[in-house]
């Protein structure tokens, strides 16, 4: 028997209330088919997500989102800060990275697909020698230049529909939207 058929025959169904073993914990599907049925309904509908950031001391950031408690962004050793916490370019990568684990499991549920495991393995490459623009200020690309995503990935369906899920998801993810196209942005003094 193979992992994933020895993992289905411990799953329970996406409805149950109790804790699954062997697969991911399931997301409502009846909550989904609500968001689902709102998004057609009203396919320009718009929402605005804030972030309050606070510097803390040296490179370290207080990031607070909702009601959340604060969210640390930090710079390491090599970069004068106090590896406290992933700096802010590891930050993209991580919501990126979570962005697409959020749209493959959705679109898994919303297809009747069970998920055993979900990683995703995120790398990016940038020039750090601006530094901030205070460093070497010749012309280069500042920010990523390339970021690679591995999807490791465990359901009870064949590869081919796995990856055409994956793909799907990437389409429609914001932040691989954010990633890869130009967005207005708007720094001023408050």
């Amino acid at each position: 028997m193979t992992k994933a058929a020895t993992a289905m025959t411990a799953c329970l169904t996406p409805d149950s209330p109790v804790a699954m073993t062997g697969c991911l914990a399931p997301i409502d599907k009846a909550g989904l088919d609500e968001l689902i049925a709102k998004g057609k309904a009203d396919p320009t509908a718009v929402k605005t997500l804030k972030c309050k950031t606070v510097a803390e001391g040296r490179f370290r950031h207080l990031n607070f989102v909702r009601t959340l408690p604060p969210y640390i962004v930090d710079e390491p050793p090599g970069l004068l800060g106090d590896d406290t916490a992933p700096n802010p370019s590891e930050a993209s990568l991580a919501a990126l990275g979570s962005c697409l684990a959020v749209g493959i499991h959705a679109n898994a549920v919303a297809r009747g697909i069970t998920v055993y495991t979900l990683e995703i393995e995120l790398e990016g490459d940038l020039n750090i020698t601006g530094v901030w623009g205070t460093g070497d200020l010749s012309e280069k690309p500042v920010g990523f230049t390339d970021v690679r995503a591995k999807v490791k990935f465990e359901a009870d369906r064949p590869r081919e529909e796995l990856d055409a899920l994956v793909a799907h998801a990437r389409l429609w993810s914001p932040v691989a939207n954010t990633f890869s196209r130009p967005v207005n942005l708007d720094v001023t003094m408050a």
